[in-house]
């Protein structure tokens, strides 16, 4: 019979409790798929005496985490502590003692993954991640294993059920921003702070997981441009269900060929022309922000505290995964999945080869999410008199940039000088020179509130 494989589990919260959970209960199903028995041998908290979801044997229990990293009964370390300062110590701490690590701290990744994976290499071990992203959804697995064969030409993701949680019940239920926080912090949903959440933190952490497997750039979450929700207002929900759209916290990234003057596009990621080689495609913008997304898209349909990742590759075009992105059970599954991982072997090799954060070079560079084209919606609230419409047109007309469509309402009583709602959604534009019609039309005296913004996907 093989030796079984020794378990500390560093953590035990919600996922924890998680994955103590089935280490416990499901050890006879665990060792048909592993074809070794999942031992866990400890299990290290600040209060031993805290109750918990899962009942665990005292004997486990301990606030010692350098006895379970130098336990020789000990193969792999399970850290699910969370942050990154302890975090990245005990990791580097278990690597460097000979245990193989698995994680779901995708701000440790993102911030220390050249560190950590060095570590690992050096030491000979695995470093193994699935619930970083995602939770319940196999989303690394499938970007490096079953994807391989191409190469990702873009990525857009919902990777916040919080922030997805409220755009849904602010689309359905017509509530506002305030209130829709209230009920997911009330359902738990949400964290008493959810600023991680809701500004783009999270997302970010996770595209810069996402990016580094997809592409091979090392990106740091404060060098991936982010907005949040806290600022959607309801009149842009309405109007965008006027348009056939739903709003969406997107984290995306775009590749783009290295030819001097192209640029990542919306238009054109999912759509490359025939002669355009995987080679040629050399940068990639990284970005988390609201989208209006039409109602008839995939990911205009993950409602809740879903998650989804829409994957598009050079060979196999597009790909949809989605389930949940968080919760005990859910990311406790992917955990165990990649203990199961290590116990067959699997792991070691997959880690050996992809050698992520790493030095090698795939070829691409991160370009400012100023180079990306794509359409946009703009909301102003304009002076009701003559020749405002054109001198709108004519400050979008400056930048190059053409309009697709208008609407303006009559105006609404309450609004500053009696203003009227404007709404532009405009053709194909780069980024950034819309961002600088943007600065002049705010500018203009016959424009009475700053202007309200958002990238449209078509």
């Amino acid at each position: 019979m093989s030796e079984p494989v020794g378990v500390a589990l560093l953590g035990c919260g919600t996922v924890g409790g998680g994955v103590a959970k089935l280490l416990l209960e499901h050890g006879d199903r665990l060792e048909q798929r592993s074809g070794r028995r999942l031992e866990l041998r400890r299990v290290v908290v600040r209060d031993p005496a805290k109750p918990r979801a899962v009942v665990i044997p005292p004997a486990l229990l301990s606030t010692d985490i350098a006895a379970a990293l130098h336990d020789p009964a000990v193969h792999v370390v399970v850290e699910l502590i969370g942050g990154t300062d302890l975090a990245r110590r005990v990791v580097l701490d278990a690597l460097a003692a000979g245990k193989h690590v698995v994680t779901a701290n995708k701000a440790l990744l993102a911030a220390h993954g050249p560190d950590v994976f060095e570590a690992a290499r050096k030491a000979e071990r695995t470093v193994c991640f699935e619930a970083a992203v995602a939770g319940g959804v196999p989303i690394i697995r499938a970007l490096g294993e079953s994807l391989a064969a191409n190469q990702v030409t873009a990525i857009q993701a919902i990777l916040n059920g919080t922030s997805n949680y409220i755009l849904t019940a602010m689309a359905d239920g017509g509530k506002s921003y305030a209130d829709a926080l209230a009920e997911a912090q009330r359902l738990g949903y949400a964290e008493a702070d959810p600023t991680l959440d809701v500004d783009g933190s999270d997302a970010a952490h996770k595209l810069a997981v996402l990016a580094q497997i997809a592409f091979g750039v090392t990106a740091q979450p404060h060098e991936i441009e982010r907005q949040g929700i806290e600022r959607i207002d309801v009149t842009d929900i309405r109007y965008a269900t006027e348009l056939g759209y739903t709003i969406k916290l997107l984290a995306e990234a775009w590749s783009s060929p290295s030819q001097v003057g192209k640029s990542s596009s919306r238009q054109d990621a999912g759509d490359r022309p025939d002669d355009l080689r995987p080679d040629d495609l050399k940068t990639v913008a990284l970005h988390v922000a609201p989208v209006m997304v039409r109602k008839t898209d995939m990911l205009a349909q993950v409602r809740g505290a879903y998650n989804a990742i829409q994957i598009v590759g050079d060979v196999v075009g597009e790909t949809l995964y989605q389930g949940p992105g968080a919760g005990m059970m859910p990311t406790a599954s992917s955990v165990v999945a990649d203990l199961i991982d290590l116990a067959v072997g699997r792991a070691q090799k997959t880690f050996a080869a992809a050698r992520l954060w790493s030095h090698r070079d795939r070829g691409f560079t991160v370009e400012p999410s100023e180079k990306v084209r794509s359409r946009f919606y703009l909301r102003l609230a304009v002076r009701d008199m003559p020749g405002v419409l054109a001198d709108v047109c004519r400050v979008l007309a400056d930048e190059g940039i053409s309009i697709s469509s208008v609407i303006q309402h009559e105006a609404v009583e309450g609004h500053p000088e009696q203003s009227v709602p404007l709404v532009i959604m405009t053709h194909y534009a780069e980024t950034g020179r819309f961002r600088s019609a943007v600065k002049a039309i705010d500018r203009l005296g016959t424009v009475a509130t700053p202007a309200v913004s958002y990238p449209v996907d078509d």
